[in-house]
């Protein structure tokens, strides 16, 4: 046998070594990061959002557009004395700021949103599977003790189109409330609005 030979053959065992040793530490950190998830201290976050948001009856501290507005509640996980709510599956136009402008019919979307909560408290239902988004806001389907669904009334009002990125419980009912809002030519499907 040469040396070459050999080198080769020491080349191709350390190799396979390397990779046992790769696949074996894969093993065990997935062994570790399943045994945090069931000891909860993985999902901490979530169980806490869902203990603290989930089913709580809250008021209304400001609307920022349509389908985003704060609660009287304080946000401990982003240190702010309010938190910032997102309504599940719906995407309002959005208000205009320094760097954009203002969408067609946002300012609506907002007074709508307003109004449907007016003085009254509403009620927050999350989703166990994604409580918060990914700007660290609160998403929930929001119900207005007497007068419903708030991402109901926005589809059928015209003022929000349906969000399916994220798969959730209402899905279905979502779409068919814009699909309604479509047939009636209602707000942002009227006949008359721009582009």
């Amino acid at each position: 046998m040469g040396r070459a030979e050999s080198a080769s053959r020491n080349l191709g065992r350390r190799i396979r070594r390397t990779r046992r040793l790769v696949w074996l530490c894969i093993a065990a950190a997935l062994a570790a990061l399943i045994a945090a998830d069931r000891a909860g201290w993985l999902l901490v976050r979530q169980a806490d959002d869902m203990a603290a948001y989930h089913g709580a009856t809250v008021r209304l501290a400001r609307v920022i557009d349509g389908d985003t507005f704060d609660i009287d509640l304080p946000d401990a996980l982003n240190d702010r004395p309010v938190t910032r709510i997102r309504l599940w599956g719906l995407d309002c136009p959005e208000r205009g700021g320094i760097d954009r402008p203002e969408e067609l019919l946002a300012r609506e979307a907002s007074e709508f949103t307003c109004a449907f909560i007016g003085d009254g408290p509403v009620i927050l239902r999350l989703e166990s599977h994604r409580p918060r988004g990914t700007f660290g806001r609160i998403i929930a389907h929001v119900e207005v003790p007497g007068k419903g669904s708030l991402n109901i009334a926005l589809l059928e009002a015209g003022l929000a189109e349906t969000d399916e990125r994220w798969s959730h419980i209402h899905l279905s009912r979502y779409a068919k409330a814009q699909r309604l809002a479509q047939q009636d030519k209602v707000g942002l499907w009227a006949d008359d609005v721009e582009d």
